[in-house]
């Protein structure tokens, strides 16, 4: 587990269906991360033991609520929407709309980058973003990622796929530079 003073990176657990499902559920959230909002907690279920059941997708949890109020994770080659090389990873996340703009998502992509540039060795990590939700972009830029000045459309998004990305990337190098 990988923590700050306000969240905890854990696994999920089939228990926290019916909280994911809340956030989830809000067409404000998944369209933003190319992804159709949940219709029901049993999808959400599903969604835990399959999508985020691996080893590289954590709940955000909220410490003083202990309740998951978003998701963060890696997706390798392969699993990328992007054109990303073996030893590289896609960061994603998304958080539940009442934790827009508190730096909760930041936290938790800084603490997701630690881990995969540390513990995991990549040796960069990739991002993208919907043009229309740049308050995604300003995440990642906080956590160091640097705009490529490339747009590309992920053809494998549910949502989006007609849509442009930016994409982003964090060098290893520059994270290991930062104190």
């Amino acid at each position: 587990m990988m923590e700050t003073n306000r969240i905890l990176l854990r696994p999920w657990r089939e228990c926290d269906a019916e909280a994911l499902f809340k956030y989830a559920s809000d067409p404000d959230i998944g369209p933003r991360a190319g992804w159709e909002p949940h219709k029901s907690v049993e999808e959400s279920l599903q969604i835990i033991r399959t999508i985020f059941g691996g080893d590289h997708m954590w709940a955000i949890e909220l410490k003083e609520t202990g309740e998951p109020i978003g998701c963060v994770g890696y997706l390798l080659k392969g699993e990328s929407n992007i054109d990303i090389g073996e030893n590289e990873a896609e960061a994603g996340y998304w958080i539940a709309k009442p934790y827009w703009n508190k730096g909760i998502c930041t936290d938790a992509l800084k603490l997701m980058i630690d881990y995969c540039i540390r513990v995991k060795g990549f040796t960069a990590l990739w991002g993208d973003y919907f043009l229309d939700n740049p308050s995604s972009g300003r995440a990642m830029e906080k956590c160091g990622f640097a705009d490529t000045g490339k747009e590309t459309l992920c053809a494998s998004l549910a949502v989006g796929s007609d849509r442009p990305v930016r994409v982003m990337k964090l060098e290893a190098n520059f994270f290991n530079k930062t104190p």
